[in-house]
C-alpha cells in the first residue's frame, strides 16, 4: 500500500466445512482462520502463482529490501503446524490472505514465569543468516546466554568468515535457504575447511526433504524458526554438550 490504505485482520473459530479454497482440500476438524486483508496494489493470476515460490521477487533488481523469502518460510512454518494458506487478490483491489490452523482440543496449560535456568557458556556461535532481523535478534539471544557471536549474510560470505575464524567457531547455526549459496552448499564447503565442524541447522520449513539431506550428510541437529531462547539453548548444549 503506498503510503495510505486499510489493513484489516479478523480471527474467527471455524470448522472444514467452512473452508472453500481451490489449492488445498482441508481435513476434517475444527480450526482457526487468521484474515488479512489490505486495500494496496493487488496483484495479477501470473504472480499468485508463484508467490510461495523461495525467492519469488517483484521488487526490481537491486532493491534494498526483501529476498523473495517472507511467503515462502510463512507457507512453511502453517504447513509444520499441519495448516493451510490462501490468497484471493485481484489487480488493483487488493489482497485478501487467509491462514487456517488446527484448534488444539488441549486444555489451557497454566502460564509459567520465565525461571527456568537457561544453559550458559561461553563459547563462540558462527550465526548464518539472509535476514537482518534474524542476525540481530539471534546474536542478542546468544549473547545474552553468554556467547560469543560471529555472523554472516549468506553461504558465501560464510565460507569467507570460517576459513578465517573455524579454529574459534565452536558451532555454525546456518540458514538452509539463502540466496547466492544456499545452507546445503555452505556446509558442505565449510565441512570440506574443518571436517570436525558442528552445526545446528534452521529454517522455516519442515525437517523433511532437503534437510533431511543436510542431516544424512553429517549436520548435526535440526531447529525450526521461529524458535524461542530456550529452544536454542537446549539444541546448541545437546551438540556441544554440558561440560
Amino acid at each position: 500500500m503506498h503510503g495510505v490504505g486499510d489493513l484489516i485482520i479478523k480471527t474467527i473459530n471455524i470448522t472444514h466445512n467452512d473452508i472453500k479454497s481451490s489449492f488445498f482440500e482441508p481435513k476434517h476438524g475444527n480450526y482457526i482462520m487468521l484474515m488479512v486483508t489490505d486495500t494496496g496494489t493487488g496483484m495479477d493470476q501470473s504472480t499468485i502463482e508463484h508467490i510461495f515460490d523461495p525467492f519469488f521477487t517483484t521488487k526490481r533488481m537491486g532493491a534494498s529490501k526483501g529476498a523473495g523469502l517472507g511467503l515462502a518460510s510463512a507457507y512453511g512454518i502453517i504447513k509444520s503446524h499441519d495448516g493451510y494458506i490462501d490468497v484471493e487478490s485481484k489487480k488493483g483491489h487488493g489482497t485478501t490472505f487467509r491462514i487456517y490452523i488446527p484448534a488444539s482440543e488441549k486444555k489451557i496449560a497454566k502460564a509459567v514465569g520465565i525461571t527456568e535456568k537457561l544453559l550458559k557458556a561461553i563459547e563462540t556461535v558462527f550465526l548464518v543468516d539472509d535476514e537482518e532481523l534474524i542476525l540481530d535478534v539471534g546474536s542478542d539471544l546468544l549473547e545474552a546466554m553468554g556467547y560469543k557471536v560471529l555472523t554472516a549474510r549468506d553461504g558465501i560470505d560464510a565460507i569467507k568468515v570460517y576459513k578465517k575464524k573455524y579454529k574459534e567457531i565452536d558451532i555454525v547455526i546456518l540458514d538452509m535457504v539463502m540466496p547466492n549459496m544456499g545452507g546445503g552448499e555452505a556446509y558442505d564447503r565449510m565441512k570440506e575447511i574443518n571436517p570436525d565442524i558442528k552445526v545446528l541447522l534452521a529454517s522455516g520449513y519442515s525437517i523433511d526433504g532437503e534437510a533431511t539431506e543436510i542431516l544424512e550428510r553429517g549436520c548435526n541437529e535440526f531447529i525450526q524458526k521461529p524458535f524461542n531462547i530456550k529452544e536454542l539453548s537446549k539444541k546448541i548444549r545437546e551438540i556441544l554438550g554440558d561440560d
